[in-house]
């Protein structure tokens, strides 16, 4: 970008770094070359980094012009794909559409949504692993934009300190609610939780089906994906073993 240039006003470019449209990679319905690479990513389902890529000017606005934005460009969308929007059951739905992304499905983007974890001292001295098992998510798959969902279950070990429960719904909540890759999201919430809760001893596993896997592609509506990420304690094998046989319970 230039220095003057922001998210909002930009030219759009074509994944070459060059402004306009798509250019024809020659090859009929083949993948190859930069297009082909980003369908391969996207159908294998790579994330790129731990960090969810957000840009440096992603806050600078305001959601309300977000919001009116998004329900702009997802107008034109509607609009070539040949849907009337003068029918009374479409006309709204730029709006909402927005208004969802914005306030509700990709809300966990904006820092200013994350939960405010108060800690209290651990006064009953309990020692063993604490386990919130079965908390239900909602999210989307960054490279397809469709459902990700799920549960995810987790667990820590007091180093002194303990925190509501329902904190920890709100933290998988809130890595859930952007476009996401199940493997990151495993690792950002047990990296929140080791932060919020001042312990190395904490375990996150996430099962998980992918419309992006189910609904389109290869179309498979049995399989599912289990990802997960322990540390501290719960590395030693005994201790695991102790954690997942309670998610059987």
């Amino acid at each position: 970008m230039k220095p003057n240039e922001t998210l909002w006003n930009f030219p759009s470019t074509n994944g070459n770094g060059k402004n306009g449209h798509h250019g024809h990679n020659g090859c009929g319905g083949h993948h190859s070359g930069k297009h082909g690479l980003h369908d391969d990513i996207g159908d294998d389902h790579i994330a790129t980094s731990v960090e969810t890529p957000v840009r440096p000017d992603a806050f600078e606005v305001d959601d309300d012009s977000k919001i009116e934005r998004i329900a702009e460009h997802f107008r034109q969308i509607m609009e070539i794909l040949g849907l009337d929007l003068s029918d009374d059951s479409l006309k709204g739905t730029p709006q909402r559409v927005a208004k969802m992304y914005v306030k509700e499905i990709f809300s966990g983007l904006n820092p200013a949504n994350k939960p405010e974890v108060t800690l209290f001292d651990n006064k009953y001295k309990y020692k063993e692993m604490l386990v919130e098992k079965d908390i239900t998510f909602y999210s989307n798959c960054e490279h397809h934009f469709v459902p990700i969902f799920g549960r995810a279950h987790v667990a820590y070990i007091s180093s002194g300190k303990v925190v509501g429960l329902s904190k920890l719904n709100r933290i998988v909540q809130y890595y859930a609610k952007r476009p996401q890759v199940q493997e990151r999201m495993t690792r950002q919430i047990a990296e929140e939780l080791k932060r919020v809760l001042q312990t190395e001893d904490v375990a996150v596993l996430i099962d998980a089906t992918h419309l992006c896997v189910s609904s389109r592609g290869i179309g498979d509506v049995n399989s599912k994906t289990v990802t997960a990420e322990y540390s501290g304690k719960f590395q030693d094998m005994e201790t695991r073993k102790e954690f997942l046989r309670y998610l059987e319970l």
